[in-house]
This record gives structure tokens, C-alpha cells and sequence, in this order.
């Protein structure tokens, strides 16, 4: 693996994240799934809509359909799941903004209408070339929206450790001693906090696991087997409960 094939993003909360990026040969193959699916539903839709071949309004309706299935299913996928198409989900990627955040709607719009020229002049000649020469290897729509495409990282953590929405295993936190946090890391998990929603799995996973890794030393009190989350959760409320 070379350093090429990495890149390091730095999040507000001041943790840097390694990412591995994803290589021609990994997106080709989740291109090729992607074109069986949509390849696969087109068939589906003109073998449904044959009996009503003569009628005007269905071959219209139909043509709405398939341009659907052939332009709009990458944008669906990729902002309704995470930056993953059943391709990418298949083959371990993932789409996301070079900051980190996951793709909203115009990201991946701009990308995947761009995939127009990335096509050219065959066989996506123009995608994969860029794809190799860029340190990053993004293709023309990549540049263009901004975005990155990587491998999904494997928690260091069991995913045990992240619960979808950390609770409170009780309320020891009270008898926390947490005057060795400073206001400036009680900022950054506050921010972690309110911005853990709309980070991926992956990466608020390690985000938690880092900064709690980082506080633990700094608060006195009986802490050691609460998981990441719930233990940053615990410092803010032991915080707030001195008023700060």
C-alpha cells in the first residue's frame, strides 16, 4: 500500500482520520454490479410494460422510468445510503465529501451527471484515466463535486462499544471529579456530540473511541467499562452539573 492510497482528513472535533481510498479495480467491480442491477430492472420494466407496447402514455411513462433507473439510481443510493450503491455495499466503498461528511443531494448529483463525460469516449475511458493519475483517484465527477471514494474502514472497536444512541449505564457520572478537562476539550465532545448523526458509522465510531481514549486519564471516578460514547455523554452531564 502506498501513501497515495491514503488520505488524512482533519474534523472539527481536531481528530485526524486515515482513510483508505478506493482503487480503479475495486470500482470497476461495484460498477459492474450496479450495471447488472440497473440492467436487470430495465429488462424487468420493458418485459412489464409489453403488453401495452401500442398505448403512447405507458412508452411514455416508460421512457420516465428507465431514464430513472439509469440516471437517478446512483444518486438515490448514495444519499439515501450513506454514499453506497448496492455496488459500492457489495465491494466495501463508500462515497463521502473530502472533509469526511457523507454526500448530500447536489454532491451527488454534480458527480453522477459528470459520469456523462467520464464515459467518454468508451467504456469510461476518461474515468478510469483519472482515476489513476489523480493522487486522490478521483474521476472527473469526484473533482468536480468535491468528493472521495474509500474503503470501508473496519471499526478497531467491537460495535458493541457504539450504540445507535449512547445511553447512561447510570448515574455514577455525578460523582465524577472532571476538573482537569479544560473548556476546550469539553467544546470539542460537545461538538462531537451534536454532530455524530451525520457522521458515518465508521467514523463516529472512531471519533468516540478517540477522544475517550484521550479524556479517561483526566476524570477521576468509576468510568473504565463505559463505552466510548456513553462515557463522553457522561462528562458532559458531569460538566453541566457544575455549571459549566
Amino acid at each position: 500500500m502506498t501513501f497515495d492510497d491514503r488520505v488524512m482528513i482533519s474534523t472539527p472535533e481536531g481528530v485526524s482520520l486515515e482513510l483508505v481510498l478506493a482503487g480503479l479495480g475495486s470500482r470497476f467491480i461495484a460498477a459492474v454490479v450496479d450495471a447488472a442491477i440497473q440492467t436487470a430492472l430495465v429488462i424487468a420494466i420493458a418485459l412489464a410494460s409489453s403488453a401495452w407496447s401500442s398505448n403512447g402514455f405507458v412508452q411514455a411513462a416508460v421512457l420516465v422510468v428507465v431514464f430513472l433507473v439509469l440516471f437517478a439510481y446512483d444518486v438515490v443510493f448514495e444519499v439515501a445510503n450513506a454514499g453506497r450503491t448496492p455496488g459500492k455495499m457489495a465491494t466495501g466503498l463508500r462515497v463521502l465529501r473530502r472533509d469526511g461528511r457523507p454526500v448530500d443531494f447536489l454532491t451527488s448529483a454534480v458527480r453522477n451527471i459528470l459520469r456523462l463525460v467520464d464515459f467518454l469516449p468508451v467504456l469510461y475511458v476518461v474515468g478510469s484515466v483519472m482515476i489513476v493519475v489523480t493522487r486522490q483517484h478521483q474521476r472527473l465527477g469526484d473533482v468536480a463535486a468535491g468528493t472521495i471514494v474509500v474503503r470501508e474502514r473496519r471499526a478497531v472497536v467491537p460495535a458493541a462499544a457504539l450504540p445507535p444512541q449512547a445511553a447512561l449505564p447510570d448515574q455514577s457520572f455525578a460523582t465524577w471529579d472532571v476538573s482537569a478537562v479544560s473548556i476546550d476539550e469539553l467544546v470539542t465532545v460537545r461538538r462531537f456530540l451534536e454532530r455524530r448523526y451525520s457522521l458515518t458509522p465508521a467514523a463516529r465510531n472512531q471519533l468516540a473511541w478517540d477522544l475517550s481514549t484521550r479524556l479517561r486519564g483526566k476524570v477521576a471516578g468509576p468510568h473504565d467499562r463505559w463505552p466510548p460514547e456513553a462515557f463522553l455523554e457522561g462528562l458532559v452531564a458531569a460538566k453541566t452539573a457544575r455549571g459549566v
